[in-house]
C-alpha cells in the first residue's frame, strides 16, 4: 500500500486529491495539510511513501520546502503545478531539486475529464513510489563540453527520447555537448508551455543552441531541437537536408509527443547516420522505435537502471535487444559523440 501525504493550501484541492487517490486499491491518503510547517510533523509521524506538494503556498513556498526536504530527508515528491507560463519555470526548478514528477492543478472543467485526470494522478503517484530519489546537492561547477576540438561527421544526427526524470537527464547530456556537435532531436514527454520553458532553460545553460522545435526547422550542427508539448516531432529529408515536422495527430503509446514517432521517422532519413539514446522514463514508448533504428543500422544506447529515476523505457528497450550498449547517464554524451567522430 502506497501511503500519500497531501500538502496544499487549498481545501478544495486537498479534498479532490484525497478522493482521487482513495479510489485506488493500492494507495491510501494518510493525511492532508495546508502548509509545509504542518507537513514536517506529519512526515515524522506518518512516514508516507509519497508527498504531493503544491508549488505556491503562503507560509512557505513548495520550492523552499522541497529544497530542505531533499537535503535532510530525500523522498518521492510529486509537485502540483499550474500549467502556466509563470508556473512552468518553478516546476522545472522543482524537478532539478529532486521532485520525481508534476501534476497539473485541477481546473474548473475537471468534471469533464475526471476519470482521465484521476488515472494520471494515480499513475504518477505509483511511479513516484518506485522511483530512484536523488538527494539535493548544491549546484556543481559548470561542466565543460566534451571533445571540443574534434571534428564530427557532417551527416550524423543524434536522437534522444525520455519521460519521467528526463528533463534532468537531458540536461546532463546537453550541458557537455560541444558547440560543433551533430544536430540533436529530442522528444521528452512534457505538456505544452513546459516544453517552451524547458528549451529556454537549456539554451541558457548549454554551450550549444537549444530551441523548441518549429515546423520546417532545418537541422544544423550545434543545435538541439526539443519537441513541443502536445505535438509529435518527426524528421523529414528534403534533398540532402533534414527538417523538423510537427504533427497534431493521435496519441501514440498514450503520448504526444511520442518517442516512437521521432525514432521511426529517422529510419526513412537513413538510419545508418543516426545515433539514438533512450533515457529514464515510465512505460515503453520508444523501445520499438529504437529496435527499428538498430535493425536499420543506427547505433543505439539505453540508460542503465542505477542512473535512471524510472527504469521503464530503457528497460523495455533492453528487453527487446534494441540497444547496442547500456551505459550510465554520465557516459551517455561521450558514447553519443564517439559514434560521430571523424576517424
Amino acid at each position: 500500500m502506497i501511503k500519500v501525504l497531501i500538502i496544499d493550501d487549498s481545501p478544495l484541492i486537498r479534498r479532490l486529491l484525497t478522493e482521487i487517490l482513495q479510489q485506488a486499491e493500492d494507495i491510501t491518503v494518510v493525511g492532508s495539510v495546508e502548509d509545509p510547517f504542518e507537513a514536517r510533523e506529519m512526515i515524522k509521524r506518518l512516514n508516507p511513501n509519497v508527498l504531493t506538494l503544491d508549488v505556491e503556498m503562503p507560509k512557505m513556498d513548495g520550492i523552499s520546502f522541497l529544497k530542505n526536504l531533499m537535503r535532510l530527508r530525500p523522498m518521492p515528491v510529486v509537485m502540483i503545478s499550474t500549467l502556466t507560463q509563470k508556473g512552468s519555470p518553478i516546476t522545472l526548478e522543482a524537478l532539478e531539486l529532486g521532485a520525481i514528477d508534476f501534476i497539473a492543478k485541477p481546473t474548473t472543467n475537471i468534471k469533464e475529464k475526471f476519470s482521465q485526470y484521476a488515472y494520471l494522478v494515480q499513475q504518477k503517484v505509483r511511479v513516484a513510489a518506485n522511483a530512484r530519489v536523488r538527494s539535493f546537492k548544491k549546484a556543481a561547477v559548470v561542466k565543460e563540453p566534451l571533445l571540443p576540438s574534434l571534428q564530427f561527421l557532417l551527416n550524423k544526427v543524434i536522437a534522444i527520447g525520455a519521460s519521467t526524470g528526463g528533463t534532468e537527464a537531458i540536461k546532463e547530456v546537453l550541458v557537455t555537448m560541444p558547440e560543433n556537435c551533430p544536430p540533436i532531436v529530442i522528444t521528452q514527454h512534457i505538456p505544452p508551455v513546459f516544453s517552451t520553458s524547458f528549451a529556454e532553460r537549456m539554451n541558457r545553460i548549454c554551450t550549444i543552441n537549444v530551441k523548441e522545435a518549429e515546423h520546417g526547422d532545418k537541422l544544423r550542427a550545434g543545435w538541439a531541437y526539443i519537441a513541443p508539448g502536445g505535438l509529435h516531432l518527426s524528421i523529414k529529408k528534403q534533398g540532402i537536408s533534414l527538417y523538423c515536422q510537427l504533427d497534431d495527430g493521435e496519441l501514440v503509446n498514450r503520448h504526444k509527443p511520442a518517442v516512437d514517432v521521432l525514432f521511426n521517422s529517422l529510419i526513412e532519413t537513413g538510419a545508418k547516420n543516426v545515433i539514438a539514446a533512450i533515457l529514464t522514463g515510465m512505460g515503453s514508448d520508444g523501445a520499438k522505435g529504437l529496435l527499428a533504428l538498430k535493425q536499420n543500422g543506427a547505433y543505439t544506447i539505453a540508460q542503465d537502471e542505477f542512473s535512471s529515476v524510472v527504469w521503464g523505457m530503457p528497460k523495455a528497450a533492453i528487453e527487446l535487444n534494441a540497444a547496442n550498449e547500456v551505459v550510465s547517464l554520465e557516459k551517455v554524451t561521450q558514447r553519443l559523440l564517439n559514434q560521430a567522430i571523424k576517424k
